[in-house]
């Protein structure tokens, strides 16, 4: 791509690595830089970085994206960087009696981005992408397709913000202000596609993994959710909890394998998709 610059990673510091890429601090400008794993294709990090201009310019709070980058082999981009920051699952990790003061912020934030309007004339509908997905892998087992796109056309398709991988890992602070990161799958829809991949990432996913990700125990990530989830739905009923609770099933079996896939995972097993079936019934 014409618009990609080069950078030089003798001017960087490593500073974090995550599922699909890792982040360098320059050591001089307040910038850092996001390279995707070899393989990830230049089309996808431009088509990321473009998704984050948007976000930013609707009034988000997210790191200013400043230029797609290159370091000859892996393309990214390269953001604001902040400062003294740490994700809301590193402070949790670290100091575990701001548990519950988090989990309420992070149900607070999550209903504001959800009551927003998306710019959907640059955005795209998070229903339209996932549909897309199906009509267009080859590897997802037919019994599986048909029945996520038969549930796809229940699903309304709302201009409500959607973040895409919604997840205490990609709400990052520096005490004074909170910002989303990790915004390249935003898009459009409703909350139900949020709610349900934070449900997937916290309580569905193997225990080592939700550990691994969130550095914390199981236990303190399944109390997470359970202040988590009543504050965003505004009750502690529990019959009321786990109705709504309920509701997230259909959309966790359908969106896994497509997060799957975007985290690089090219081939689709078929024990991924047998657990999953369980949600879409």
């Amino acid at each position: 791509m014409d618009d990609v610059q080069k950078i030089n990673l003798e001017d960087y510091v490593q500073t974090g690595e995550g599922g699909t890429a890792i982040t360098y601090t320059h050591m001089v400008r307040n910038t850092v830089a996001k390279l995707y794993f070899p393989g990830f294709e230049a089309d996808r990090a431009k088509d990321e970085f473009l998704t984050a201009q948007t976000v930013f310019e609707m009034g988000i709070p997210t790191p200013e994206p400043y230029r797609l980058v290159t370091d000859g082999e892996r393309f990214g981009a390269e953001y604001e960087l902040i400062r003294n920051k740490r994700s809301f699952s590193r402070i949790i990790s670290q100091e575990p009696e701001r548990l519950q003061e988090l989990a309420v912020k992070f149900a607070e934030m999550s209903k504001s981005l959800h009551s927003k309007k998306a710019d959907t004339s640059r955005l795209k509908s998070t229903k339209e992408k996932i549909r897309q997905f199906y009509l267009e892998r080859c590897n997802v087992p037919d019994y599986y397709k048909q029945k996520a796109l038969a549930f796809l056309e229940t699903v309304p398709d709302t201009p409500n913000c959607v973040h895409g991988d919604l997840q205490i890992s990609n709400v990052i602070t520096d005490e004074k202000n909170d910002y989303w990161i990790d915004v390249g799958d935003f898009g459009y829809g409703v909350p139900e596609w949020d709610l349900a991949w934070c449900l997937s990432m916290m309580l569905v996913l193997k225990k080592e993994r939700g550990e691994e990700l969130f550095h914390m125990k199981f236990e303190k990530i399944r109390e997470f959710w359970n202040c988590f989830f009543p504050n965003y739905i505004g009750t502690t009923d529990p019959l009321q909890i786990e109705e709504a609770t309920k509701k997230l099933y259909p959309y966790a079996g359908i969106k896994i394998p497509y997060m799957l896939q975007m985290a690089g995972f090219n081939e689709l097993p078929e024990q991924i998709f047998q657990p999953c079936y369980k949600f879409l019934e």
